[in-house]
């Protein structure tokens, strides 16, 4: 007969081991279980996005070989022919321009320029005066784009607009012209109202980027003996350079799809010379009926964008690597 003591030790161990054993079985599943739920909320969200943004980028290809009319729903393949249309468009090649033009503008004011001002509101040194100033230029950015566009509207008109009244009260009526009724001055308008828009956002993004950038870096500069530019061009540009990089990004793609300001303003006239390739998309779709050739257009937006897009991020993170 087996000693009693002998039963419970050897119970006990079974136990014990069985207690250890059955958490550690627990937490795997729960483990497993976490990771199938994850997975298909991942995948619930892969398939909105799939749907509702990639399937018509999808689509759009297949729509630009075609001709359909939107009102009959007719459907004619007709392969690459919008595509040969486009190049032998001169209308598309001057939105094209206009659309790149807009682009270079664009950098010059809403990603430099808003980096040296930000640089400069940093700089003070008063809170208040940071914030006041933070607030002035930010203001024009909260009013709507077609606000915008009908207020500078009546800006341009001749002869009763703000501009050409401050010209000749300046005693400069020579300069005083139908700055979008003009073939050589409407783009340059239109481009100068939506810099005015922009410019006080991205001012914002560049300050808040200048804001976490260490104050010792700083410090140790002064104390080698660094002055303000030396400062600004060493410390204060490169700490921004991911900043700078996602600013370029937002600003070229924003400059290709530059649509509301255009339409309120010009519609694209006079004689085609402010037409932009997303003014064009809409009247040759919507206007014209030519749903296939305006499908065509948005490819050429889309490649163009995209090819924009990859080659700033690719530079941006070789640069990274690089520094």
């Amino acid at each position: 007969m087996t000693p009693f003591p002998e039963n419970i030790e050897s119970g006990a161990l079974g136990y014990g081991a069985a207690t250890r054993r059955l958490p550690e079985a627990e937490s795997t599943f729960h483990f497993y279980m976490g990771k199938i739920l994850s997975l298909r909320w991942a995948l619930l969200a892969l398939i909105v996005v799939g749907w509702f943004v990639y399937f018509p980028i999808i689509d759009n290809f297949r729509v630009s070989t075609t001709n359909q009319d939107i009102f009959t729903g007719e459907l004619t393949n007709v392969g690459f022919a919008n595509y040969t249309r486009l190049f032998h468009d001169p209308v598309v090649w001057q939105a094209l321009w206009n659309n790149c033009l807009y682009a270079i503008l664009s950098i010059v004011f809403q990603v430099f320029g808003a980096f040296m001002v930000a640089a400069l509101i940093e700089g003070l040194g008063s809170v208040r005066w940071r914030n006041f100033w933070r607030a002035i230029y930010f203001v024009p950015s909260a009013i709507s784009t077609t606000v915008t566009g009908l207020l500078f509207y009546f800006i341009y008109q001749p002869d009763l607009g703000l501009l050409d009244g401050a010209l000749k009260f300046l005693g400069l009526e020579q300069l005083s012209i139908p700055w979008l009724g003009n073939e050589h001055t409407a783009i340059y308008a239109i481009i100068a109202m939506s810099q005015w828009q922009g410019f006080g956002y991205s001012t914002l993004l560049f300050t808040i980027a200048i804001q976490k950038i260490p104050k010792e870096l700083y410090d140790a500069a002064i104390m080698d003996g660094a002055g303000p530019l030396r400062r600004l061009f060493r410390i204060t540009l490169p700490m921004t350079r991911e900043m700078t990089g996602l600013m370029t990004i937002v600003t070229i793609t924003g400059a290709f799809q530059v649509f509301n300001e255009v339409m309120v303003m010009t519609a694209g006239g006079p004689n085609n010379s402010s037409q932009v390739l997303g003014t064009w998309l809409y009247q040759q779709g919507f206007i014209q009926n030519d749903f296939g050739y305006g499908a065509a257009i948005a490819v050429v937006i889309f490649v163009v964008t995209m090819i924009c897009g990859a080659a700033q991020l690719w530079y941006t993170k070789s640069r990274r690597v690089q520094s």
